[in-house]
């Protein structure tokens, strides 16, 4: 039985630290993979964190514009670590929202059942459309050819 990866987290280990202020040092930012350190990096979490949300179409909509109007306000301050941020937080609207419309309560295991995989299918299907609208809005902060130059540059100079 897969058990969710959350179990083995090791905060010593892990890349962003809560302390830093990653606008003042954005050299110690790493970008990661998917969604990582999108709960964490300041001052960007509270920047972007506010405007999170998905409960339905009209939330998602708004939210998933403000965050790419903010997406899109960094790109044009150069500021790749903020551009990045919200590039995930578009991301994560997306798989957020998804996991509420895949299972019941957005819950997948049950910790009870030693984290056993609650039935699929049974999440709440307005949750979908949410989903896509932070989709659309995701791929297009990903194909914004001003952040792909910025995250390629970003990754030369820093790794």
């Amino acid at each position: 039985m897969d058990t969710p990866s959350y179990l083995d987290f090791n905060a010593d280990d892990y890349p962003w630290k809560k302390e830093i202020d990653y606008r003042s040092h954005p050299e110690l930012y790493r970008v990661g993979k998917g969604e990582q350190g999108v709960l964490i990096c300041e001052p960007y979490k509270s920047e972007i964190g506010q405007y999170w949300r998905f409960r339905d179409t009209a939330i998602a909509r708004e939210s998933s514009e403000k965050i790419f109007d903010l997406f899109s306000g960094y790109l044009e301050k150069g500021d790749f670590v903020g551009a990045d941020m919200a590039r995930k937080y578009l991301q994560m609207g997306y798989t957020r929202a998804r996991r509420y419309a895949n299972y019941k309560g957005g819950k997948k295991y049950d910790k009870e059942k030693g984290y056993l995989q609650l039935e699929r299918g049974t999440g709440d299907p307005r949750k979908a459309a949410a989903a896509a609208l932070f989709y659309q809005k995701w791929k297009q902060a990903e194909a914004n050819v001003k952040y792909a130059d910025l995250k390629k540059a970003w990754k030369l100079k820093y790794g």
